[in-house]
């Protein structure tokens, strides 16, 4: 028997046959029952556990159906509409579904019907039904206000006047029902009937296009799995062309014998379809899993699918029928070590709209990254019917700081000149050559109202007596007034 806290007081939540047995009811406080039986053993809920338990139930129900919703705190919705003739009809698949949830220690009862309130009520107060089309009445009539899946407050205004069964309520006028008790009644007793639309709410995505293997002999072995990989994407490339698509991303799941589902997702930078390389991705991704994928004895359905697409640009090929493209080699690198490593693996410099060197430049996810080269930070190409002309952007850094570090300079030639020596991270440096200075000036539109301006930097190529070359910057002007600060130096960066 499980308990739950109800305003202070420990009442059954639920209970099982030999409780039931005892006469004990759900709701009972834990006080009476122990006073009537005192040798009981009661378990505190746990909602939590509760709530794992059903999804992964409904995980295991997607091997009939990818429309699975959770009902609740005990019950799934399945939208089997298209699929029961997968498993050789309506009883069979009901009957299957009974059998392997038995099989798993589970007490489950169903219930079939062409609306999910139908449904709902046939599998709570019937256990094992099948409800034609039309009969929904017919089921319904002699049910309690429960099976209507109204709130209780509702259901006991409703049985204080005499309203006891589903029937009654719809013999009576419902321009009275609804103004006295809502039109939620009314929503709910339509739906059941049919009158209504009620639409099941999917807990996951649908997939666009999915692809699975019924397996006679369960597989435990990474190269079994590797192998049903390979054929599935090769079933899946046939829908992928005639759509004129590639995948982006792609799960594979693996339904075990026992109910539990193992779900492994891969994701390309580059539309994919060729079944070869999706067979590689999935290599990466099971070898880096090959410790936490637990197979037990075995899974008996493999399904390869596509959770997102993108359109196929075909290239043209030359005469041995390769491409001249340098980024797809690249790109299934970085696809293979993210499958690997995960998504953090491989990042890549974005340019960004900003001539502050620290901003022009950001790391993003290498999927997430537009294809090809992007034009330098601040730099727009000009048009095509200008003249042709050579622009030689400032040289940057091999090497820049993640925040730029203080710098001491003793002496400068002249206030607005490069230092003659500085020292960094207590070593001195002597300056052999100079080159610049490059003005930065502040982003002033990027300033929030009130904030203190930025200021100036005037940024120097240097090179010491060794040979080594910096990126130095100065940060404010040179000023007579007494009370200004004076300028502050930094390092920004170090070349090759």
């Amino acid at each position: 028997m499980i308990s739950h806290r109800d305003n202070n007081t420990q009442r059954i939540a639920a209970l099982d046959e030999r409780a039931e047995a005892l006469r004990l009811k759900r709701g009972m406080g834990i006080a009476d029952a122990r006073a009537m039986h005192p040798s009981i053993d009661v378990v505190e809920a746990d909602p939590e556990a509760d709530r794992r338990l059903l999804e992964g139930l409904a995980d295991w129900c997607d091997r009939y159906t990818p429309l699975v919703a959770i009902d609740g705190e005990d019950g799934l919705f399945l939208d089997v509409t298209g699929c029961t003739h997968l498993f050789g009809g309506e009883r069979a698949m009901q009957d299957e579904i009974l059998a392997r949830f038995f099989q798993q220690g589970f007490d489950v009862r169903a219930g079939l019907a062409s609306t999910p309130g139908a449904a709902w009520a046939a599998a709570r107060f019937h256990g094992d039904r099948i409800v034609a089309g039309g009969e929904e009445e017919a089921l319904l009539s002699p049910l309690p206000l429960s099976a209507l899946r109204i709130a209780p407050e509702t259901r006991a205004s409703l049985e204080s006047v005499g309203l006891r069964t589903a029937g009654a309520v719809m013999a009576a006028p419902r321009a009275p029902l609804a103004r006295r008790f809502g039109a939620t009644l009314l929503l709910r007793l339509d739906q059941a009937l049919g009158r209504l639309d009620e639409a099941v709410s999917p807990r996951l995505p649908v997939a666009p296009l999915s692809v699975e293997r019924h397996l006679a002999e369960p597989v435990v072995l990474t190269d079994d799995i590797e192998r049903l990989v390979s054929r599935l994407a090769i079933a899946l490339k046939t829908d992928l062309e005639r759509r004129g698509e590639g995948a982006r991303t792609l799960a594979l799941l693996l339904f075990r014998v026992d109910g539990a589902v193992n779900r492994i997702a891969v994701g390309t930078s580059r539309p994919m379809r060729e079944p070869r390389l999706i067979q590689r991705l999935f290599h990466e991704r099971l070898t880096a899993l090959e410790q936490s994928i637990d197979a037990g004895f075995g899974f008996d359905l493999v399904r390869l699918s596509v959770l997102s697409v993108a359109a196929f640009d075909l290239a043209q090929g030359d005469l041995t029928g390769e491409t001249d493209d340098d980024d797809a080699d690249i790109a299934l690198f970085a696809d293979r070590v993210r499958a690997r490593l995960g998504e953090a693996a491989v990042l890549k410099p974005v340019v960004v709209e900003s001539h502050l060197p620290e901003r022009a430049v950001k790391t993003v996810p290498f999927a997430e990254a537009p294809q090809g080269r992007a034009p330098a930070a601040g730099r727009t190409p000009p048009p095509r019917t200008a003249p042709p002309m050579t622009v030689y952007p400032p040289e940057r850094p091999v090497r820049l700081f993640r925040s730029p570090e203080p710098i001491e300079v003793p002496a400068t030639e002249i206030p607005e000149g490069p230092p003659m020596n500085f020292r960094w991270r207590r070593a001195l440096y002597r300056v052999a050559r100079a080159e610049g200075p490059e003005r930065i000036a502040a982003e002033w539109w990027r300033q929030l109202p009130g904030e203190k301006e930025a200021p100036t930097r005037d940024y120097y190529r240097i090179e010491d007596s060794e040979g080594r070359r910096y990126w130095l910057y100065r940060q404010g002007l040179y000023s007579s007034a007494p009370q200004a600060a004076p300028p502050r130096w930094f390092m920004h960066g170090v070349f090759a």
